[in-house]
């Protein structure tokens, strides 16, 4: 008789696990489909904005004006990034840290560069976002350096060398 575990064996049904995968697939797909529709929905109030506030020509775009156009193209950008995450699970399958890790620095840089100006005041808050850039920057460094220094993995067998081997065999034996 063959054990199949503590979990069922309803987990380890393949047509169970294909249902899964088909259903993050499907829902990673509606997810992106209604991401691109926010994104040009966005896009297109942005440029109405933009376009109407270029013709009146009493806008004054320093200060508050310009950081809350800069806020409007971030906040897209972030959403381009949260689709490219979305577009790499579908291909491969995975979700890619590093992408992760960009879109949160990308998103912690919106929030310092459009910082309300009475935020200055407080150092805890400050210090905060330091702390958080300085420990996603690390974090991005840390994944670049493990592929970096991974090792490949073998996909192929290796062949004998024509050389015999020096070292002597595992045990400590050698010849007598």
């Amino acid at each position: 008789m063959r054990f199949r575990g503590q979990i069922g064996p309803w987990v380890e049904d393949a047509g169970f696990l294909r249902f899964i995968h088909r259903f993050e697939r499907l829902i990673a797909k509606v997810l992106s489909l209604g991401l691109v529709f926010v994104v040009l929905v966005a896009t297109a109030q942005l440029l109405w904005f933009l376009g109407t506030d270029l013709a009146d020509l009493r806008v004054q775009w320093v200060g508050e004006p310009l950081i809350s156009l800069l806020d409007q193209i971030l906040v897209i950008l972030i959403a381009l990034e949260v689709l490219q995450n979305l577009t790499a699970y579908l291909r491969e399958h995975v979700v890619q840290i590093e992408l992760v890790l960009i879109t949160a620095l990308t998103a912690l840089a919106r929030k310092v560069i459009v910082m309300p100006p009475g935020i200055q005041k407080d150092p805890g808050e400050l210090v905060g976002l330091g702390a958080a850039v300085l420990a996603l920057a690390a974090a991005i460094w840390l994944v670049r350096q493990s592929h970096i220094t991974r090792m490949p993995t073998r996909k192929a067998l290796t062949t004998g060398s024509p050389e015999p081997d020096p070292s002597p065999p595992p045990g400590g034996g050698g010849r007598p």
